[in-house]
């Protein structure tokens, strides 16, 4: 698994290539119990993954850590912009509710100028049995907690993938 993260100054861009066809890493992203498998960083657990995957279509998911005051929980909602599969994801990505209310990113405690909503873009492309991901996490600065977050999920997704496919 190659791993390459580009500085931009609004946005998170990441490419890595996994040992795994496109249709597992499309599967990965889409079918709500492989996602619930690898998303968020180490330690991290996903409880709830709702996804309804077609333009239009609602995601939901919950996100559970452990912290020293006890187990906390972040819910993230957004709707599908873009479904091509297995080659292209687009979709909006904010805090959210467990009922998928929209919160602010202040109603968060995040800093001023925190936007409410982002926008996760996902690019697959097939090399022999290997699959070249690009993400691009519009609305989260490149050097954010959240790059980090991405990178350790994604470190996760290559051992899951490495699982579904049998390679371990």
């Amino acid at each position: 698994m190659n791993e390459h993260t580009q500085p931009t100054d609004d946005r998170v861009l990441i490419e890595r290539t996994f040992d795994a066809p496109l249709e597992v890493v499309w599967r990965l992203w889409t079918d709500p119990e492989h996602f619930k498998a690898w998303y968020g960083p180490a330690g991290a657990r996903v409880p709830v993954a709702e996804m309804d995957v077609r333009v239009g279509g609602a995601r939901l998911v919950c996100m559970e850590m452990d912290t020293p005051n006890g187990p906390m929980q972040m819910w993230f909602a957004g709707e599908f912009l873009e479904v091509e599969a297995p080659r292209r994801l687009v979709y909006t990505d904010s805090f959210a509710d467990e009922a998928g209310r929209l919160k602010s990113a202040a109603e968060m405690g995040m800093p001023e100028g925190t936007p409410t909503t982002t926008e996760v873009i996902v690019q697959l492309e097939a090399s022999a049995e290997r699959t070249k991901m690009t993400l691009t996490h519009v609305g989260v600065p490149a050097d954010s907690p959240g790059a980090s977050g991405w990178n350790a999920a994604f470190d996760k997704l290559g051992a899951h993938a490495a699982t579904v496919t049998g390679t371990t």
